[in-house]
């Protein structure tokens, strides 16, 4: 009899990367820099009202979105004051933490040459997104109905 867990696939691979690849990185890299930039002088742009605009469904609805609050969160963890992230968004220390690791992990990946891919079947791709809806309702959940900021 064997058992699925016998075998550990790693549906990630790091190989030399195509004309393609190196472009995604590029945008990944400089995107997140960008975000992450923006978030580490949010305070002070927000002093200047040089902020970016409220969110839409917010404006027109008066709740907020699943993503509301992702900003604020992240230039709470440039603070080092997790507290109030989780407060303003539930999933925003793990996406903090997940971008600093994507841009050192993309980083890394520019400067030896190589580039990351995902090898999901679409069962796993499915899994995946199942996952990430999963887990933006219960944010979204706990910020409306539990935080309620």
């Amino acid at each position: 009899m064997v058992s699925h867990f016998n075998r550990l696939v790693i549906p990630i691979s790091i190989t030399r990367p195509g004309p393609g690849d190196r472009l995604r990185d590029i945008s990944l890299i400089g995107g997140l820099l960008l975000w992450l930039v923006y978030t580490r002088v949010y305070w002070a742009l927000h002093v200047g009202h040089w902020v970016l605009p409220p969110c839409p469904f917010f404006y027109l609805t008066g709740h907020p979105c699943p993503f509301c609050g992702g900003t604020r969160a992240f230039a709470y963890m440039w603070q080092g004051d997790m507290t109030d992230a989780v407060r303003l968004y539930p999933l925003g220390p793990a996406l903090f933490a997940g971008s600093v690791v994507g841009v050192v992990g993309l980083a890394a990946g520019m400067v030896t040459g190589r580039s990351w891919s995902l090898n999901l079947s679409s069962r796993q791709w499915r899994l995946v997104t199942i996952w990430i809806v999963v887990l933006l309702a219960l944010s979204w959940a706990l910020k409306v109905f539990v935080l309620g900021n």
